[in-house]
């Protein structure tokens, strides 16, 4: 007769840690907004948002929506310069997601 053997791992993250990568993963599960991500990073890291809609057959309210996502989620950064909106890919983000994927 086998025993089980003994598990003795503890979870490498706080539940804070859990709950925002969790977050980025929700936020970059809509195609839409893994590709506006890409879109920011092959800017340089940086995007203006006027720039994003030509990119997309959607309305403007909708691409603000996906971008409101993706901040809530710390994955990109916006700033207002004049009456544009700038978006940097959050890079401390995404290295610390990619960090933990490859612990796993």
């Amino acid at each position: 007769m086998s025993t089980s053997p003994t598990v003795c791992h503890t979870p490498r993250l706080s539940i804070d840690e859990t709950t925002q990568l969790a977050e980025m993963f929700k936020a970059l599960s809509h195609p839409v907004r893994v590709q506006i991500l890409d879109l920011i990073g092959q800017g340089g890291g940086e995007l203006c948002a006027c720039n994003i809609e030509a990119y997309f057959n959607l309305t403007q309210p909708t691409i603000s929506h996906h971008l409101k996502v993706l901040r809530e989620a710390g994955l990109i950064r916006s700033e207002n310069r004049g009456v544009w909106v700038h978006h940097q890919v959050n890079q401390e983000a995404l290295s610390n997601l990619q960090t933990w994927l490859k612990q796993i």
